[in-house]
């Protein structure tokens, strides 16, 4: 089984890659997906997020309110880096959770594909055989993603470092189907690959 990360930019279109590759057969999982998912089912992180900044960061139902934790940190430096050290150990055993029961199938995709927004950020790109990136104009990125898009592209990795990078590059400044295209072509890359070491 090969291993993709599939990575980019805010508002470069990772989710709808990702959803490409799920439609052509590949096991796919967004670490975002898992971050959201932490927020809102996992008690520790819960308790130790409310110990660190108080009930300011919770809903009127007791639950983690994404939008302000993350007024609280991203504008906080020494705040991001707690917060990042009891989520990502959480979503990298998540993530080896995920292969291990894939591995474990009886019968196992040949690709996962696994999108890591930060792979770059947090030197995780050697667990992965192989590295996708979308990326798009600046431009483009603001329109899609709005004010997601703020003091957060400071700390993260240029486009072009990550386009110098990645395995596999796509500008996703077209349209749907031609990103569409671009990910059926990996996938049979992929299994020309795979076939080859059989």
């Amino acid at each position: 089984m090969l291993a993709v990360a599939l990575t980019g930019g805010i508002g470069a279109g990772k989710s709808t890659a990702l959803e490409a590759f799920a439609a052509l057969g590949a096991a796919t999982l967004s670490c975002d997906d898992v971050v959201h998912e932490l927020l809102r089912y996992d008690e520790e992180v819960r308790d130790t997020l409310r110990d660190r900044f108080g009930d300011e960061i919770l809903d009127a139902h007791g639950q983690i309110d994404r939008a302000a934790l993350g007024q609280r940190v991203f504008n906080r430096t020494e705040d991001l880096e707690f917060l990042e050290s009891v989520l990502h150990p959480r979503v990298i055993r998540q993530q080896r959770r995920f292969r291990e029961q894939l591995a474990a199938s009886s019968d196992p995709t040949q690709i996962c594909v696994i999108e890591v927004p930060l792979l770059y950020e947090v030197s995780a790109e050697g667990r992965f055989d192989k590295v996708v990136v979308i990326t798009a104009p600046a431009k483009l990125r603001w329109e899609r993603a709005g004010d997601r898009i703020d003091e957060r592209e400071e700390r993260l990795l240029s486009e072009a470092e990550k386009v110098r990078r990645g395995d596999y590059v796509y500008s996703n400044d077209g349209t749907l189907a031609e990103l569409e295209a671009f990910v059926a072509d990996v996938t049979a890359r992929l299994r020309a690959e795979l076939e080859a070491e059989e």
